[in-house]
């Protein structure tokens, strides 16, 4: 799978709208046949901070979603709310989901 995890720096007056500002976008996502997960968290320490996880079946998942018609129109709807351009890490692993943190087993 790819696994993508991104960091998003909101301008303050836009942080606490957020989740809506980007709602579209994101239900559109995870409505991909290739999308595994699609998972914006807040930051604890910086509240204009958001971090987004997520996850496609496979480069050509990936791929898709990239030229999909709701990421272009992300790509012009969401930057003015941000502070700078996201940061990202985007790797391949093996899986389609989850492995379990074994140190922590419940």
């Amino acid at each position: 799978m790819i696994f993508i995890t991104a960091k998003f720096r909101i301008k303050p007056e836009h942080a606490d709208d957020w989740p809506e500002i980007a709602r579209e976008f994101t239900e559109a996502t995870r409505a991909e046949p290739g999308c595994l997960w699609f998972d914006w968290s807040r930051s604890v320490d910086d509240p204009t901070e958001y971090v987004l996880v997520e996850a496609f079946r496979d480069g050509e998942a990936g791929a898709a979603h990239v030229g999909s018609d709701h990421f272009r129109t992300a790509r012009e709807t969401l930057p003015p709310h941000l502070v700078a351009t996201p940061r990202i890490v985007n790797t391949t692993v093996p899986g389609e989901d989850w492995s379990e943190l074994g140190e922590m087993a419940v």
